[in-house]
């Protein structure tokens, strides 16, 4: 199980980033990502605690990689490219971004800022056009079908425009709680509940591999 995007209390998870690491790897875990809610209020100080968490984490574990990140949250359009750069500067190995899910108020043309920003990630990104998919086809930006409720209701949407733009696909938790946690079986639920066939869930696999290498991170 490879997960990028997850939550703790730095945000508003429920639990340390050491115990969701934990029970991570008591899932079977290889890789996650700790991206915890943020705008520029607390960018530093988010990025600089998960850091210190992965790093103690990378030393001690041989059996899963921990990468600290950052979801950018709410965050005006026109301000979004400079918080993705300031939140790469200060150290976040995953950058995903607060899509416009439909069952939260998310500013319309957040979709279009992150992609143009290039995040890694654009989680949940609700009704996305087919014009924002293109473009992060383009930008080498991952479209996120996502396991949490309510986020997952526009899965099948998503996962369609992804495939008629040629953009990848990846699978994420959008963990807050012990019980959000994935296992192979509950992944494989999800991207065929989006309506993804037995290739197309390899290759959403894949392409999560895929974006760790391109980080430089090994597995």
């Amino acid at each position: 199980m490879i997960d990028l995007h997850t939550h703790t209390f730095f945000s508003d998870g429920v639990l340390l980033p050491s115990e969701l690491i934990q029970r991570a790897r008591k899932t079977g875990y290889r890789a996650i990502a700790i991206t915890d809610h943020a705008d520029i209020s607390n960018l530093e100080s988010v990025i600089k605690s998960l850091t210190k968490v992965c790093n103690d984490t990378n030393k001690v574990y041989k059996d899963i990689v921990c990468l600290p990140g950052v979801e950018l949250t709410h965050i005006p359009p026109v301000l979004v490219a400079g918080i993705v750069k300031k939140a790469r500067s200060l150290g976040a190995k995953i950058v995903v971004f607060h899509g416009e899910t439909v069952t939260e108020p998310v500013e319309p043309g957040s979709n279009r800022a992150a992609i143009e920003a290039k995040v890694d990630i654009l989680a949940h990104p609700g009704n996305i056009t087919d014009d924002d998919a293109a473009l992060a086809a383009k930008n080498n930006v991952c479209l996120e079908i996502t396991a949490r409720n309510g986020h997952n209701i526009t899965n099948k949407h998503v996962a369609a425009a992804a495939l008629k733009a040629g953009a990848k696909l990846v699978f994420d938790t959008d963990s807050h709680a012990p019980a959000d946690l994935a296992d192979k079986a509950k992944r494989e639920q999800v991207l065929t509940d989006a309506g993804l066939n037995k290739g197309q869930i390899l290759q959403v696999i894949m392409n999560s591999e895929e974006l760790l290498k391109r980080k430089g991170v090994k597995i």
